[in-house]
């Protein structure tokens, strides 16, 4: 009793599997009492490890925890949050900016003079403080989006949008068309409202159009996602008349769309087109915002612009979710969108972002041009490579963690992106991009010479 068990690494390596699986199997037994944890120390068996199994048949947690109706997220993907929460990795694969581009000092004293003011923080309005949304409206009235304030609803992040409108819009077997890969099939959320995705054919600018027109069923249950600006996770960007010929095919077929833009003023080059939910006259496009990848994502605060009575369906369904997003981060975002701070905040952001991607461009060619293609994005945060030779996905992503560096394999965001990582350089360093790039290439040469030697 009382024995110390190996690190997880070491338990993984021992009984070749998968960290995740480790910890997996270390989480039940310490539920079943037959493990514990000490802070600092590590795991243990259990000085009461007999007592509890003569005690009769502990709760079955592993059969409970696997019941439910939504999904558990592909296991690379928790590997990938659990190492993203360490910080102790080159950061090539986190999707926000890097803490050195937070307005401290500016949302401090938002904070400051908000907090003078405080009376309560009491439940806001079920679509959100009014007055945010009156400043995401005059936000989006930049974008050329005429929206009113009763048409917008708050949300913590767009993804609590899509979780909404997968329970509340789409009914069960409906057909998510949507470009490949995506960011989406990363993620469980559609998959587990038993929503069918469906990938469709895209280029160096998005979405293929004609695909969209040949895949439709006129009169089928089904939407259409995607993201035109600065797309997750291959970073193009969709131009005006593509655009406009995917609101017509849509608009024909009757077909709603579900556009997310959470990346749209992260441009770099130039402005990007209107979005789709500027040139929609029949209340066809859900439009999804979010301060997440332009102040932070620990704020919690993003935005679903759409008809009055879908909004009014969504909000129905946030209050019996959360009751509401967090009240002072709704009034920060208030102030933070008022007036010119964001758009200060975003001209810093631009030339930070073109350093970085300028330096990413540079190390790839330097170190990696004889190994893989890519596109030179004109703005978000992602560069989309795609290695000369098949790569065994798992290995690479193994290898990289081993290197301290995180990177994010092309697999999470479609089965056939086998040749394709997605790399980040909106929150490593400079020196760390060079240096994370640097690594990546140099791993994987020795993959590819381990095969040509058999090793």
């Amino acid at each position: 009793m009382g024995s110390a068990l190996p690190s997880q690494r070491e338990l993984a390596g021992t009984f070749g599997v998968n960290r995740s699986t480790v910890i997996a199997a270390l989480e039940e037994l310490i539920a079943e009492g037959l493990l514990e944890t000490r802070p600092g120390k590590g795991t243990f068996v259990s000085d009461s490890t007999w007592k509890v199994m003569s005690a009769g048949q502990p709760a079955n947690w592993h059969r409970t925890v696997t019941a439910g109706v939504h999904k558990a997220s592909l296991e690379t993907v928790k590997e990938i949050n659990e190492r993203e929460a360490r910080g102790t990795d080159i950061q090539l694969g986190k999707s926000e900016l890097a803490p050195a581009l937070f307005p401290a000092a500016e949302i401090r004293d938002i904070l400051h003079k908000r907090a003078a003011q405080l009376t309560s923080l009491s439940y806001e309005d079920p679509k959100g403080n009014r007055e945010l949304r009156e400043a995401v409206s005059s936000h989006l009235a930049k974008k050329q989006i005429s929206v009113s304030p009763d048409s917008i609803l708050i949300v913590s992040g767009a993804l609590q949008a899509l979780q909404l409108i997968s329970i509340g819009l789409l009914s069960t077997g409906s057909t998510v068309y949507l470009e490949r890969p995506s960011y989406l099939l990363s993620l469980s959320v559609f998959q587990s409202a038993h929503l069918r995705l469906t990938g469709l054919k895209g280029d160096e600018e998005g979405l293929v159009p004609e695909e969209l027109e040949k895949r439709l069923i006129p009169g089928e249950n089904a939407a259409l996602y995607t993201i035109p600006t600065f797309h997750n996770p291959t970073g193009t960007l969709m131009n005006g008349n593509r655009r406009r010929t995917i609101m017509e095919i849509c608009r024909n077929g009757e077909i709603p769309i579900i556009e997310d833009d959470v990346y749209g003023d992260l441009w770099i080059d130039d402005p990007p087109p209107p979005p789709l939910k500027s040139g929609d006259e029949s209340g066809n496009v859900l439009y999804l915002g979010s301060l997440s990848k332009t102040l932070g994502p620990g704020l919690r605060i993003g935005w679903l612009a759409g008809p009055e009575s879908v909004i009014d369906r969504l909000s129905d369904l946030k209050m019996q979710t959360d009751y509401g997003s967090s009240s002072l981060s709704q009034v920060v975002a208030a102030d933070w969108l008022t007036g010119t701070k964001h758009e200060e905040h975003m001209k810093k952001v631009r030339l930070e972002l073109k350093a970085r991607r300028d330096t990413a461009v540079a190390a790839l060619n330097e170190y990696a041009g004889d190994l893989a293609d890519w596109q030179v994005p004109a703005g978000g945060l992602f560069i989309w490579v795609r290695f000369r030779t098949p790569l065994y996905q798992k290995r690479l992503f193994e290898k990289a963690l081993d290197a301290g560096l995180l990177l994010n394999p092309g697999t999470i965001y479609s089965k056939h992106a086998t040749r394709h990582v997605r790399l980040s350089y909106g929150y490593a360093s400079l020196r760390e991009i060079r240096e994370g790039i640097r690594r990546v290439a140099e791993i994987v040469r020795r993959i590819q010479d381990s095969r040509t030697t058999g090793q």
